[in-house]
């Protein structure tokens, strides 16, 4: 196997890239039809259909960091947009927020191999993030990130930025809003933008679970990027790799429990809480007691 070394921010950070091993790109888009039908594509039909992500004539920027996940969201809307009835056009962007020169191209070599015609911008949010966060870069780091997708999106003429959240990342987010700020919230399959006129935030990858994403990226042979952050190597763990364990531990004692959190969030029952929030303004039971 011929590999290439790739060497991330801290010390002994070190990812190992196979470059020989890779599917042939016909036999990677057909799994996605075939192999994968049950777990990947019905399931991002789904919520294609059922959140109603896309309409006729929309511009859909699709946003790739070169993880796993928006490897396969991007190979996911080109399949629709080839074979589906949709009225629809499509941009391809990345960001390089500031990636270690091989980083990045291990993530132009992955698209070019993927017949993905990305557009790769340069911006500066690492290092930004990392002197106004300090210790704790990642929120701000992912609030700028998207920023810089939005404007980016705007630029080209897009009304919609495609992100590639997955199912646990739904699921995570609950768990996370839960226990760490009190609020019963989630991540959702679409929303508009508050700071970009006309834009609107979608998440096709809503239903897909990561065991099948990691099964397709595996199978393919694709190498995509981790996290290849300049500034988290260095930084402390956040909590959500917790929230990813607890989750885990939980499984053997309560069956389908990342179902049910999911479940949950479609089924609150407004007469068996004891507060809401709706546009800012705080709600009691009390009010109608």
């Amino acid at each position: 196997m011929n590999e290439k070394e790739l060497g991330l921010a801290g010390e002994g950070c070190k990812i190992i890239a196979p470059f020989n091993d890779k599917k042939p790109l016909k036999e990677i888009e057909r799994s996605i039809i075939k192999t994968y039908r049950k777990h990947i594509w019905s399931k991002f039909i789904k919520a294609i259909k059922e959140y109603q992500l896309i309409e006729d004539g929309d511009k859909i920027a699709v946003a790739i960091s070169g993880g796993k996940d928006s490897l396969l969201m991007a190979k996911l809307f080109q399949e629709l947009h080839q074979y589906g009835n949709q009225n629809f056009e499509l941009e391809f962007i990345a960001m390089d927020p500031g990636y270690h020169s091989e980083i990045r191209t291990l993530l132009e070599e992955n698209c070019e191999y993927l017949n993905i015609p990305v557009e790769i911008y340069d911006t500066d949010v690492f290092q930004v993030a990392n002197k106004i966060a300090g210790d704790y870069p990642c929120y701000m780091c992912a609030r700028m990130r998207r920023g810089a997708l939005y404007s980016k999106a705007q630029e080209l003429g897009c009304n919609k930025l495609a992100l590639g959240h997955h199912f646990n990342d739904v699921i995570e987010t609950t768990m996370l809003n839960l226990l760490c700020n009190g609020t019963m919230k989630t991540m959702m399959p679409k929303l508009k933008a508050q700071n970009f006129k006309n834009m609107e935030l979608i998440r096709p990858l809503y239903l897909i679970e990561e065991e099948y994403i990691k099964r397709f990226i595996q199978n393919s042979g694709i190498w995509p990027l981790n996290c290849a952050c300049m500034v988290a190597a260095k930084k402390i763990g956040n909590k959500r790799f917790e929230i990813k364990d607890l989750i885990e531990n939980l499984k053997p004692t309560f069956a389908n429990v990342d179902i049910n959190i999911f479940r949950a969030l479609e089924n609150v029952d407004m007469n068996g809480v004891i507060g809401w929030k709706e546009d800012d303004e705080k709600h009691s039971f009390l009010d109608d007691y």
